[in-house]
């Protein structure tokens, strides 16, 4: 057998085993969405079946009057976006504090700073939750916001990111007039968009998903409430409407896809780059 043949072989193989790891990732998707048009009396037929006897497209409307689910997508879109925002801008200005300006100490404060990632969220609740209090912000969406907006992942990525880029052009730039003000704004910004899509991407669905943060801080949850808090709410004392459920974690998916498709290609370029390089 040639080694043409062989490599064909291998590459056949390989395509069939990406096709079968896909299908049993997409399956349950796949599942959901079709649940998610089901009756509430066929969603546990027997013998299962993938589609209903009817589509039932009224299933989104009546999951968003179900408890006040709209309201919860908007704040959970009002708090990832503001939040996105925030943790980009704080992100990229302590990646370029830490990456291209001189200042003592400058080495042992990032270390110090990376080692707050060693900390898991369920240690830092409590004493983040008496911060809020003594701020007054329980029950409010500052505490769903900032709180979590300043960390050291964005910083690092960012970080990284920035040091791929040659030193000569800020040096350039400072020849020609610039200060770091303008350096950071007009020179260095544009050029980190890839990296800066990537942690849009993992910020906002992290802010999109987080349940615990959320369901500690908030008590109103009919008025400040996020979708994972309103997912829950689908589960009650008198049983669960499971195509509502459904629809209601379509309904929830749509941000998060929408913006993965929306910056794909910035996404693709600044995983494929971030992060790797270094000085």
């Amino acid at each position: 057998m040639s080694d043409h043949v062989i490599r064909r072989v291998k590459l056949v193989v390989s395509h069939v085993a990406l096709y079968l790891v896909a299908a049993a990732f997409v399956s349950p998707l796949v599942y959901m969405v079709a649940t998610s048009f089901k009756r509430a009396d066929e969603v546990f037929s027997s013998p299962p079946s993938l589609l209903g006897s009817v589509f039932r497209w009224e299933n989104y409307t009546e999951a968003l009057a179900y408890l006040p689910f709209g309201r919860f997508v908007l704040n959970g879109l009002a708090v990832a976006v503001i939040g996105t925002i925030v943790v980009l801008v704080s992100s990229a200005m302590s990646a370029y504090a830490f990456s291209r300006l001189r200042w003592r100490g400058r080495n042992g404060v990032f270390l110090v700073f990376l080692a707050t990632l060693m900390i898991p969220q369920e240690v830092l609740v409590v004493p983040m939750f008496i911060l809020m209090r003594w701020f007054g912000w329980v029950d409010s969406f500052q505490a769903l916001i900032f709180p979590w907006a300043f960390t050291a992942f964005g910083t690092f990525m960012l970080r990284q990111f920035f040091l791929t880029i040659p030193e000569e052009m800020s040096e350039s730039a400072r020849i020609d007039g610039a200060g770091s003000v303008r350096i950071f704004t007009s020179i260095l910004m544009p050029l980190i968009r890839p990296a800066l899509a990537v942690l849009a991407v993992f910020t906002f669905i992290g802010y999109w998903n987080s349940f615990l943060w959320p369901l500690i801080i908030i008590n109103s949850v009919d008025e400040f409430g996020t979708v994972p808090l309103g997912l829950q709410l689908f589960f009650g004392q008198q049983g669960s409407q499971w195509n509502l459920v459904m629809a209601a974690s379509v309904i929830s998916m749509a941000p998060s896809a929408a913006l993965l498709i929306l910056l794909q290609k910035h996404l693709i370029r600044g995983i494929a780059t971030s992060g790797l390089g270094g000085r």
